[in-house]
């Protein structure tokens, strides 16, 4: 019995070892001296719309979506393939599908030129994961526990190496993504929004203060598309001519769509929600006339809510379909909310200040600058603790 509590007592302090070295590995980060919060400003005024005039209209788009993967897991996080939740989504409106399983690329399930290489990166308890677009291959290196902002800023840059966009995914129910944190990160492009409980955003407006320019959009995170509390309840329109992917890469790049939180039509009737699902409201026009930004609604709103600087609200109108706001030239950014009567609300991408002659858009693609002192003494106390860590394994089996 004692050799037995001996051994058990071995095999517990070993799985506790071996999970402190797995958090010190995959802890090797650089340290960066992030770049001070600076807003929007310049002379002109970013409109992400502007491509609106030649668009051959709205096309719905689900970009975050998970199907049943073979592979040596036991368990699948969803249990319907690729083309029953193709299905489902598209007889519910949705015109453009992609795939974006945890750690794996998903091939589309019926025509080869719709792909998309999109995969779910993170391996995490604290759900720090990210949206890779046009990655040739999974990368599976991933910090265990991503505490700090530099493990985090290192992650998007390696993710960034190598793709075309890169998406936060869910921020809202992300362990250890504070607004200390958002208001230094930079290197991703795509800001995933909406919550159930939460329509505000807030964590977006924290990341637009401080002068990381993003677009939004919202997903399901669809896991279970038979449940029709949790399917079609997000959505974007996105300007685009097909959603094959040499169109969605510059329209996903340009900033012409906006997002939606959709209710759930029928409350278990799929009928009723197929029906109001293809009944939503849309952006009749959107977009900038000198320092006015507005916004023209195809069914009026109960409110519709003008955000800016530090999720300031600039302007509210209500009982109205459209909206227009002179952006002040000390205002670095607005961006529109709609409200709508039956509860669904409509999201824009922000308008933001910038200057035209020096730069495309408020985005800043520079990398955050490396301290390279604090990196050799952080990467080497983690050295030290790794040595020490498989020291003890080691002298435990002894």
């Amino acid at each position: 019995m004692m050799r037995f509590l001996s051994i058990l007592l071995k095999g517990l302090s070993s799985l506790v070892l071996l999970f402190l070295l797995l958090v010190l590995v995959t802890g090797i980060s650089p340290v960066y001296s992030f770049r001070a919060p600076q807003p929007f400003s310049g002379p002109d005024i970013f409109n992400p719309y502007q491509a609106l005039d030649s668009c051959q209209g709205w096309k719905r788009a689900l970009f975050h979506t998970h199907t049943r993967v073979d592979g040596p897991w036991p368990v699948n996080e969803c249990p319907h393939t690729a083309a029953y939740t193709d299905s489902v989504l598209r007889s519910l409106g949705y015109d453009i599908v992609t795939f974006s399983n945890h750690n794996e690329i998903t091939q589309h399930p019926y025509d080869s030129t719709l792909q998309v290489n999109v995969y779910e990166q993170g391996y995490s308890p604290y759900k720090f994961h990210k949206l890779v677009f046009g990655s040739p291959a999974v990368k599976h290196w991933d910090p265990l526990l991503p505490v700090l902002a530099s493990q985090q800023q290192f992650e998007l840059d390696r993710l960034g190496a190598d793709a075309d966009l890169i998406q936060i995914n869910h921020p809202y129910r992300t362990v250890g993504l504070p607004q200390s944190h958002l208001e230094k990160l930079s290197g991703y492009l795509l800001m995933e929004l909406d919550t159930h409980v939460n329509t505000e955003n807030e964590y977006w407006d924290w990341a637009l203060s401080a002068g990381h320019y993003s677009f939004g959009l919202a997903n399901d995170d669809l896991h279970h598309p038979e449940r029709h509390n949790l399917t079609a309840i997000r959505c974007n329109f996105i300007c685009t001519p097909s959603g094959r992917y040499e169109d969605l890469l510059p329209a996903l790049r340009s900033g012409c769509y906006y997002a939606m939180r959709v209710p759930d039509y029928g409350n278990g009737d799929w009928a009723v929600k197929r029906e109001k699902n293809h009944q939503l409201p849309f952006v009749e026009a959107i977009g900038v006339e000198g320092d006015t930004l507005y916004l023209k609604l195809s069914a009026p709103a109960d409110s519709i809510r003008v955000n800016g600087q530090n999720h300031t609200t600039l302007a509210l109108l209500e009982q109205t379909d459209r909206i227009a706001y002179n952006l002040a030239p000390d205002e670095p950014y607005a961006r529109f909310t709609a409200f709508f009567p039956d509860g669904a609300v409509l999201y824009t991408n922000p308008f933001a200040r910038y200057d035209a002659s020096v730069q495309d858009s408020p985005y800043n693609p520079a990398p955050q600058p490396v301290n390279v002192p604090l990196t050799l003494l952080w990467n080497l106390l983690l050295s030290v603790l790794i040595a020490g860590t498989l020291w003890l394994l080691i002298r435990l089996w002894r």
